[in-house]
């Protein structure tokens, strides 16, 4: 056996042990949360910086990302990585990141429901959803619209007081810049009728326009009504919409708007080609913009499969125009790396790596106290070993089985003090990652089913019939 084989498969423990991780406890609801998200295989919504490990070159390329969303620029980063090799992990990791600068951050999973460009109210749904999360630090659990309302309305307010001028002439004011871009006059109205709503002690008022400002309202004339506004968040200006709030929030004195996207490959897998042209066209636009330097203080992050990029029939590859766009650097080959461009591809974790978050996850579990560990570092070595017999080097590739497996481990030696790790550790099943969802799409040799012209569900002319 070759030493690099023998470095993947049996990995030798680092000179620092993992008995040496931070002693600082972890209270027990944020220890519960943690490794519940984990054993059902989700991303913790809070925590990361508990189980962080690796990736640090791909770290420091997002955070310039958020110091240049921060400066009043602009950025679309594509984060791709394999099923189950992180990438909502990281996104999540981001996120935080923002929010300790001082961004608000809003993120959703696209799904057959969302989309960013659709006839149907998809794309008005992916809106609302993200309205739905928006973060602040001061409110990282989302819900934090009506919150940067207000800090907008305060700062006018106590910008009046300072200079003795009116507060509506001065909310009027700092509204002014919005009425350059698309929606702007609308958006600035729905503002000043929050700000009305406050002066005047009508709740209902401020509620209607934070409604509006999520995407809430269904009808023109339904918002006219409540506003007396023309216009309302559809699926033809949600794009729009997220620049005008880019440049909100930097008004009410945050450092700009960075928007998370996950789950991407839900475009990829969309069968009718002009749904999926659609998207991608509106992809385009945004790529175009933020490398343009046009959307001011808005950041985007999108996470998805090397198929959802690389795929010349489906993927962004497809669509001529993107794939010039995020072509990789020609020149970093052989071990060379750029983390400039906008496709960012996740590192593997090495063996190495995998042992230190084996020892996190360890610390985690027993709530940051060192003495009540339930296993020592050579379990660790153990069970990567039992990983590397049954699924190969997949265990540190894409660590979420791995990850589940060791949790599950711990909680039945938890649950049943007394019993020997060594005679469990050989029994955790494990499997390599797969995504089961692109299943369908990997035999394109099926023949298609017949479907009546006209369908709705028409693909390039499958069912056209003489």
């Amino acid at each position: 056996m070759s030493e690099r084989t023998e470095r993947t498969t049996t990995p030798s423990a680092p000179t620092t042990t993992t008995s040496d991780a931070a002693s600082t406890r972890i209270r027990p609801r944020d220890r519960d949360t943690l490794v519940q998200a984990l054993r059902a295989g989700v991303v913790p919504r809070a925590g990361q910086q508990h189980i962080q490990v690796g990736r640090v070159a791909e770290v420091k390329a997002l955070v310039s990302d958020i110091a240049r969303v921060d400066d009043g620029g602009s950025t679309a980063r594509f984060v791709i990585g394999e099923f189950g090799s992180g990438k909502t992990f990281f996104l999540h990791l981001v996120r935080s990141i923002a929010l300790q600068q001082k961004l608000v951050t809003v993120h959703a999973d696209l799904s057959p429901d969302r989309r960013l460009h659709a006839t149907g109210g998809q794309a008005r749904s992916l809106y609302t959803e993200l309205m739905r999360s928006m973060a602040t630090r001061a409110k990282p659990d989302g819900g934090a619209m009506a919150g940067v309302v207000e800090r907008f309305v305060t700062a006018a307010l106590a910008q009046a007081r300072d200079n003795a001028e009116a507060p509506d002439d001065v909310i009027r004011a700092r509204l002014a810049e919005l009425a350059e871009l698309t929606g702007g006059y609308d958006f600035a109205e729905v503002i000043a009728a929050y700000w009305r709503g406050h002066d005047t002690g009508d709740d209902q008022l401020q509620t209607d326009a934070v409604r509006w400002l999520r995407g809430e309202f269904s009808t023109r004339t339904e918002a006219r009504k409540a506003l007396g506004v023309r216009t309302i968040v559809d699926d033809s200006n949600v794009y729009d919409q997220l620049k005008l709030l880019a440049r909100f929030v930097r008004l009410a004195g945050y450092g700009g708007l960075l928007v998370c996207l996950d789950e991407m490959v839900n475009l990829y897998k969309l069968a009718n080609t002009q749904a999926r042209n659609a998207n991608y066209e509106q992809l385009l636009r945004i790529v175009n913009d933020s490398l343009q330097g046009s959307a001011g203080s808005l950041g985007f992050v999108f996470g998805g499969t090397p198929d959802f990029l690389l795929d010349t029939r489906r993927g962004l590859f497809s669509y001529p125009a993107l794939q010039s766009r995020l072509a990789e650097n020609t020149f970093a080959t052989d071990g060379l790396v750029d983390h400039s461009g906008p496709v960012l591809r996740l590192a593997n974790l090495s063996p190495e790596d995998l042992y230190i978050l084996l020892g996190k996850l360890r610390h985690v579990f027993a709530g940051g106290d060192p003495a009540a560990y339930l296993v020592p570092d050579e379990a660790l070595e153990a069970y990567m070993r039992h990983c590397a017999s049954r699924i190969g080097d997949a265990y540190f590739r894409t660590p979420r089985n791995t990850i589940k497996g060791f949790l599950d481990l711990l909680a039945v030696l938890e649950q049943n003090p007394g019993e020997d790790w060594r005679k469990l550790v050989g029994t955790v099943g494990l499997a390599a990652e797969t995504d089961p969802e692109l299943a369908p799409l990997a035999d394109d040799a099926a023949p298609a089913p017949v479907r009546s012209a006209g369908s709705p569900d028409d693909d390039d002319l499958t069912s056209f019939r003489l």
